[in-house]
Order: C-alpha cells, then sequence, then structure tokens
C-alpha cells in the first residue's frame, strides 16, 4: 500500500479522486492500492523550554539563555491533532511507501517531515511536487516523483528557521521582560517581528519629528501651458514677491523643445508580496486575507501555487499558455488578439534561472463558478496581469520644454500615450495599473513650441508646505520587508535583494499581523502607526542587531542558501547560538539601571479614566463584519446575532445556547476567534449532563462545543 499524506482534508480529497482512493474511513481515503491521509498545519512543534529542563518552565534571568542540547519535536496539545496524527501514525507503520503531498514549499516539507519523524517512518519516500490542483497537474505529479532525499536541503532550512526562531523568541523575550518589563507586560521579541516593527517606529518617529515648513514656488503660464521655475524653493514670502515683480518685467522665451518617443514596460507577472501590494493599494485588503483569498483559488482549481516570490515562468510552460488563454472565456475580448498568432517566449516572462521551486502566480484556464466577491476581485487582478504580460508594450512620447523669463528658466513636461499596449487591458477597470486618473495625468498633450518664440505670459505664486515623511501601509510594509528596508521601486533591482529579506512571502503577513497582535502597531485608515507599547520597546533595546532589518535580511540569504544545500545548518545553529550568548551577556550586565514599564498609559489610569476608555474600547456587534461572508456587517436581533445580508449569508449565533446566556465578550470571541474560553454550565440536549467546554465556529460557521 502507498500511502499518500497531504497537507489538509480538501487538497486529500482531490488527490484521491484523482489516483482513484475512493473508499472515506475516519481520518482517510483507500482504494487502488492507495491511502490518503491528511494534515491540517502544524501537528507537531518545537518542544518547550520546560520539556527539556523542568526549571526552565520558570522566567529566570540566571538560567538563560535557554540552550537545549538537542531538539526535540513533540505532538501538538490538542485532541483533534492526536487523533489525526495516531491515523497517520497506523498507516505509515502499515505501509510499503510514502508519498508526500504537502503544500510545495519550505513549510510545507517542515509540517510532512516533523509528522513523519515523530511517526518513526521507516518506509522510502517519495516527493508530489506541482504547482496547480487541477486534475492534470495531480496527474502529471504523480507520473513524475520525486524521491524524498531531494528536499533534503529544504527541509534543512524549514528546521533552521524554526530553531533560530526558538532560539531568539525564547531566550530574546524572557531576556528583556525580566529585564526591563514591570508587572505582567511580556516584551516580546523575534527574528523578524523586531526589525519590522523597528522600522514602523523609525518612520514614527521621523513623522512625529517633523515640522512642516512653507514654501513659494515661481510658476507662469504660456500657451495655456503650466511653467515652473527651474530653481530652488523659496523660504520667504518677500522673495516671492519680489521674483514675481521680476517675471512681470520680461517677456517668456521658448529655449528648446524636445520630443521622445518611448515605452512602458509590462507589468510584471505576480509573486505573492507583489499581488498583496497590490490588493492593498486597491481593496484595502490585508496582507492576511490577500494570502487566505488566492490560497482559496489555488484549492479551488483557479490559480497556481501562491507562496512564491518569482515573477517569472519556466520555460517548459510555454506550450501550455494556448491552452490557458483559451480557457479564460469571460475575457475572450482581450485574449483574441493574443491567440491570433503564435505566442512569443518572451524574456520578460519565462527564464528558468529566475524560477526555483515555483513560477509566478497565473490562472490555471479553469472557469470560476462560486466563488465570492472578493476572490473574483484576487483572480481578477491575476489574469489581467497574465493576460497583459502578452500584450505590446505601451508607447508615450515625453515632451520636455525649456524656456527662460530674463535670467530664470523655466521648465514643463507631459507624457502622451501614442499606443496604449498592455493598457487596454485595464482600460474598463479603476485599476491603479490603468487607473484614469493616471491615464488623464499621463495625456498631457503639450501644443508644439517653436524655439525662440516668444511672447506675454501669466506668473503667478505658488505656495505650499514641506509634507512629513509618509507612514508606511501594508503595501509600502511589504515592499519594505522585501529588500530589508530599502525602498526599491525598480523591480529587477529589487529581485536582486529578494534573497535578504525579512521573512519571506509566506510568513510576512503572519508578522503584520502579531504585530497587530501585541498592540505594537495600530492601523489609522490604511497606515500603520507604532504604539507608544512598540516605541518603548523598540528604545528599550540597545542591541542593533536585533533591530537591524540589514542584518536578519542576510540571516534570511543564510537560510536560502542552506535551502541550495550552499551552506551548513549546524553552522547557522552555532551562530545564532553564539549571538543568543553574546546577547543575553550584553542585556544581563548593561548598566541599564531603569525597569521599563511599557504600558504605563494602559496599565495605571485613574479610576474615572479607567471607565471612560474601557467605555471607548467597548466593540458593538454591528460595528463587526460578518465572519463567514465577509462582506456585510452583523445586525442584532432579540433573540441573536447574524449576518445583516441573512438570506443570502446564513450567518446566526443565539444569545443562548446549550441552556447558558452567552456574555458580550463570548459573543465576541466567538465572532473575532472563532472561539471561546471554557464555559461552565453548559447542558447537553436531551439529558440532565452538565458539562464545562468551549464553543467554537466550524468550517460551515456553526456554532459547535470544542
Amino acid at each position: 500500500m502507498k500511502l499518500c499524506i497531504a497537507e489538509k482534508p480538501s487538497v486529500a480529497r482531490d488527490i484521491a479522486e484523482v489516483i482513484g482512493a475512493k473508499q472515506r474511513h475516519d481520518g482517510y481515503y483507500e482504494g487502488n492500492g492507495y491511502c490518503v491521509t491528511w494534515t491540517f498545519g502544524h501537528l507537531c512543534t518545537l518542544k518547550e523550554p520546560h520539556d527539556y529542563n523542568e526549571k526552565w518552565k520558570y522566567w529566570r534571568l540566571e538560567d538563560l539563555p535557554l540552550i537545549p542540547d538537542k531538539f526535540g519535536i513533540k505532538l501538538i496539545e490538542d485532541s483533534g491533532v492526536k487523533k489525526q496524527f495516531h491515523v497517520i501514525e497506523r498507516l505509515v507503520q502499515q505501509c510499503d511507501e510514502v508519498i508526500n503531498c504537502g503544500d510545495a514549499g519550505q513549510e510545507g516539507e517542515l509540517i510532512q517531515r516533523w509528522v513523519l519523524a515523530k511517526a518513526k517512518c521507516k518506509a522510502p519516500i517519495k516527493r508530489l511536487w506541482i504547482s496547480s490542483l487541477t486534475e492534470e497537474a495531480i496527474r502529471e505529479g504523480f507520473n513524475a516523483l520525486k524521491d524524498g532525499a531531494q528536499y533534503q536541503n529544504l527541509y534543512a532550512a524549514g528546521s533552521a528557521r524554526a530553531i533560530g526562531d526558538w532560539l531568539l523568541g525564547m531566550n530574546a523575550t524572557r531576556l528583556f521582560t525580566k529585564k526591563f518589563g514591570q508587572g505582567k507586560a511580556t516584551l516580546s521579541i523575534g527574528r523578524v517581528q523586531t526589525p519590522t516593527l523597528a522600522m514602523i517606529v523609525a518612520r514614527q518617529k521621523e513623522i512625529d519629528a517633523f515640522r512642516s515648513e512653507e514654501y513659494w514656488e515661481l510658476k507662469t503660464i504660456y500657451r495655456e501651458t503650466e511653467f515652473g521655475a527651474v530653481i530652488d524653493r523659496l523660504k520667504t514670502k518677500d522673495r516671492a514677491e519680489k521674483g514675481l515683480a521680476y517675471l512681470l518685467e520680461h517677456p517668456f522665451e521658448i529655449t528648446s523643445f524636445e520630443q521622445k518617443e518611448g515605452k512602458e514596460g509590462n507589468p510584471r507577472l505576480f509573486d505573492l508580496t507583489s499581488l498583496q501590494v497590490e490588493s492593498n493599494k486597491k481593496y484595502g485588503n490585508s496582507a492576511e486575507d490577500t494570502l487566505k483569498l488566492v490560497q482559496s483559488l489555488y484549492e479551488k482549481k483557479l490559480v497556481t501555487y501562491p507562496r512564491v516570490d518569482t515573477t517569472y515562468l519556466s520555460e517548459d510552460l510555454h506550450p501550455k499558455i494556448p491552452g490557458i488563454m483559451n480557457g479564460l472565456t469571460y475575457y475572450s475580448r482581450f485574449t483574441a488578439s493574443i491567440l491570433d498568432k503564435p505566442i512569443p517566449k518572451l524574456k520578460s516572462v519565462f527564464d528558468d534561472k529566475k524560477v526555483t521551486d515555483h513560477h509566478a502566480i497565473i490562472p490555471t484556464g479553469i472557469q470560476p463558478s462560486g466563488i465570492s466577491q472578493m476572490e473574483q476581485q484576487i483572480y481578477d487582478m491575476i489574469v489581467r496581469r497574465f493576460i497583459a504580460a502578452f500584450y505590446p508594450e505601451c508607447k508615450i512620447s515625453t515632451t520636455t520644454v525649456m524656456a527662460k523669463v530674463g535670467q530664470i528658466e523655466f521648465k514643463a513636461t507631459g507624457k502622451q500615450i501614442i499606443e496604449p499596449g498592455w493598457r487596454v487591458v485595464w482600460e474598463e477597470t479603476n485599476d491603479s495599473e490603468g487607473d484614469k486618473k493616471q491615464a488623464e495625468k499621463a495625456e498631457q498633450t503639450m501644443p508644439h513650441f517653436q524655439e525662440g518664440e516668444s511672447g506675454p505670459h501669466q506668473p503667478f505664486i505658488h505656495q505650499g508646505k514641506t509634507s512629513p515623511p509618509k507612514a508606511y501601509t501594508e503595501a509600502t510594509l511589504l515592499r519594505a520587508m522585501e529588500t530589508a528596508g530599502k525602498m526599491i521601486d525598480d523591480e529587477e533591482l529589487r529581485d536582486m535583494m529578494k534573497e535578504n529579506g525579512l521573512g519571506r512571502p509566506a510568513t510576512r503577513a503572519n508578522i503584520i499581523e502579531t504585530l497587530f497582535k501585541r498592540k505594537y502597531i495600530e492601523k489609522k485608515r490604511k497606515n500603520l502607526v507604532a504604539t507608544s507599547t512598540g516605541i518603548g520597546l523598540i528604545d528599550t533595546i540597545n542591541n542593533e542587531l536585533l533591530k537591524s532589518a540589514e542584518l536578519t535580511g542576510q540571516w534570511e540569504r543564510k537560510l536560502r542558501l542552506i535551502e541550495r544545500g550552499e551552506y551548513d545548518l549546524e553552522q547557522f545553529k552555532q551562530e545564532l547560538t553564539l549571538m543568543v550568548r553574546q546577547l543575553t551577556d550584553e542585556v544581563i550586565f548593561s548598566q541599564a539601571p531603569v525597569r521599563i514599564q511599557l504600558h504605563t498609559e494602559e496599565s495605571t489610569p485613574a479610576p474615572k479614566e479607567k471607565k471612560e476608555r474601557k467605555k471607548a474600547e467597548k466593540v458593538a456587534l454591528s460595528d463587526l463584519d460578518c465572519p463567514k461572508c465577509k462582506q456585510a456587517k452583523l445586525m442584532e436581533g432579540k433573540t441573536a446575532v447574524g449576518c445583516s445580508n441573512f438570506k443570502a449569508c446564513g450567518f446566526k449565533i443565539p444569545f443562548e445556547m446549550l441552556g447558558k446566556k452567552l456574555s458580550e465578550k463570548q459573543l465576541l470571541d466567538l465572532i473575532q476567534k472563532g472561539k471561546t474560553s471554557k464555559i461552565k454550565g453548559l447542558m447537553i440536549p436531551g439529558s440532565a449532563q452538565v458539562i464545562e467546554a468551549a464553543l467554537g465556529l466550524d468550517e460551515a460557521f456553526n456554532v459547535t462545543v470544542v
């Protein structure tokens, strides 16, 4: 019997259907010589400090640093996890071969390898490596199974990442909490989390320290065209008025007129980060929301594997492009012109050297049906990018006009779109890549000027104020994480920096969400703002290594080298261990005598302030989005809270469940976290039994006992 282990039940079901394992059992499918079972996220985790040494259960400076002789794994404490693991363990002992069908990436490899190690797998291991979940892709994958040993370096990199995060997170968090924290406040430190927070705090301090200054500029209008003076901004109104008086005394004269034709290159295909950036810009979606939406589209077989960091396709995909295009029937008005002639193998699209494990995110060509509006928006973005990649470049004409008034130089520029090329794919949308305002701005058609021509003009003064640095949005923060804090617009240069980025594409969303959960940052409209707690934490950390995006990016590069077999796992662990020892000595023996209270404002308000703050922070149920459809607000009735679009959605939570009236906190926990804490006095229907249990939302968003 061959045992296939997928990353989740829905993927296991798809695989089982293709390979003929159609008999359903508790926790697996069987048939045609196969068993297909599944994990659901991490079933195993690295052991906790007290698992190595009982005294490490307590947070004491004298025990630091915590460095186990050998790292071990254990099952996560959850009844569902244990039940599924025992199914996998039994099947592993019975099988002749294991086929690792886990998520085709570093984290997916780690999840599966830990489970197989815990199950004491002795059977040979093969690897299914696919970039989409279509029936064709699954069949092709099973016809070309890889030897599991080929992915040993991928597993080593995943192990190094997990161990590195454990070493730094466990030690630095305890170290700073015990040295500088006060009360029950935990000062959370992370390998990627802390330098990311440091970038936001640094930007916040720049904004807070900024003092706006007035300035004046000299401008003039000649033949209905606005020209700006080619001089530094004027610092005083008096100088501006003197300049205006000078301009009024002299005629306007054209000194040069130049027109150049050029091209605007096609937008690149999406990798995960660029998709998250564009989704945030256009729809305000968080990085985590975008990841969930594109992951759902992947599992519905509509797009290829999303957790990628390349914008290129492998060259062997070139023959499949017409088939994918033909499947995009709703977009046939755009694909028809591409399919009329052979599709070229463009170097800007196909490049094996730029593709490692997976290619860029593209549609599979399967027609979507029954997807949500938010999923449709993400799908549409991916499809239009894919189509636009094969369109002609956009041809433009750039005009530069130089002039003078007396001795003062003036300049005006304009850009005209001659042939829209790839821009037509967005003409009917408000997409930022084909935005009407952007197009109007670009379409500044200028009259033709003759060198030496002269005439009257209308000079004027423009008064303005200097602007502070822009706060990070999720879009700009993702870009900064991708390039280790360096804001780079050039796509080619950005590609070169990716190996030194903070975190990986699939983990960045989680890092940002962690900063929100820790109350280190908050969102004001689209802007990410560091809280007093976040600023206080970064101010407490004197060790630049912990805060440096560039140095953390270098660690990330080493993890990628491990993945390629060019760096040793043990050497990476030794370097981190040395760093943790040095950090511990530096902090413990530092001369900082003041214990910093990071939660001063939140933890010690006056009784009246505390009462008013609690009232202000109280969240109304009707302010929340429906957790099921995520498109409508919730509405409170007499007996339940539910979706305001109940007929279409059907989501509802009764105020009373199993004989117990739910508190507002319990309702909020169910809606926002999907689970309450344990509730006493729940009555089992049809019996007199009273239990203590938590309530949770299942996959269909129905309330159930968990």
